[in-house]
């Protein structure tokens, strides 16, 4: 049985990157449906039954952090992992305290996505960790956003070095 996967994020264009980079690292995963609010995760939590539910924090109607221990509640089983881009050190404890079972830094997401989806399924936590594990989908390099290499089509051209900077060109 595969595993089963809700993202839930107020901006399409983040789902569907989202989306994009977890089939392309693990085409056996299942994304079961989306939301773009805390209100509808929960709803779409009781229906679709996922394994993992990818929480964006800042969302209208209800927030991430204010879904997550409903759906803790709710879905006893279901990992939750926050998606935020956040950075404070503040966050991993307003995660915990939420019920949720880590955080990946949508910055950090080419890096620690699919690692911290992994180690939730294991049993584990994630919070925010360097894991020091490659990207599936390649390296993006320390300081591009996953928002800026998901809108410059990131995974499919190649990225060059040059001269300390970066070269973007077709592949």
């Amino acid at each position: 049985m595969s595993t089963r996967i809700l993202i839930v994020d107020d901006h399409e264009v983040i789902r569907k990157g989202v989306r994009s980079v977890l089939l392309r690292a693990r085409p056996e995963w299942e994304i079961c449906g989306e939301a773009s609010d805390g209100k509808q995760a929960i709803e779409a939590v009781e229906r679709l039954k996922p394994d993992v539910v990818i929480l964006d924090v800042t969302m209208p109607m209800m927030s991430g952090l204010q879904a997550a221990p409903q759906i803790a509640k709710l879905a006893k089983d279901c990992r939750i992992l926050i998606f935020t881009m956040h950075e404070s050190e503040r966050i991993a404890k307003d995660v915990r305290a939420a019920g949720a079972h880590g955080y990946v830094q949508k910055s950090q997401a080419g890096r620690d996505l699919v690692v911290a989806i992994d180690a939730l399924l294991a049993g584990n936590t994630f919070f925010g960790g360097k894991s020091g594990k490659k990207s599936p989908e390649g390296d993006i390099p320390p300081g591009v956003s996953f928002c800026w290499a998901l809108c410059c089509n990131w995974m499919k051209p190649k990225l060059t070095s040059w001269w300390g900077g970066f070269r973007y060109r077709a592949a």
